[in-house]
């Protein structure tokens, strides 16, 4: 991991397109300030973490649905032959 210190209105950059500023410093908080093309999205850590479990849970309920499918295919074949 990169530790970088910067004061109120100092920046950092990411590659050659994406900014991070620091906006403004309190005794509990940092607000920062992100710029960044679209092509990139940018979340919280929180919000990222629940929208990538979220898409886990929907591919896993996808492809439980398809092995059913598969499965029930199978054993109607296997009715079927006896």
């Amino acid at each position: 991991m990169l530790v970088l210190t910067r004061k109120k209105n100092e920046s950092i950059m990411i590659g050659d397109e994406i900014e991070i500023v620091v906006l403004e410093i309190t005794p509990t908080q940092i607000r920062l300030g992100v710029e960044a093309p679209q092509k990139y999205p940018v979340y919280r850590k929180e919000i990222f973490l629940e929208i990538a479990a979220e898409n886990r849970r929907a591919g896993q309920s996808v492809f439980t649905q398809e092995l059913n499918n598969k499965l029930g295919e199978f054993f109607r074949e296997i009715d079927a032959k006896s």
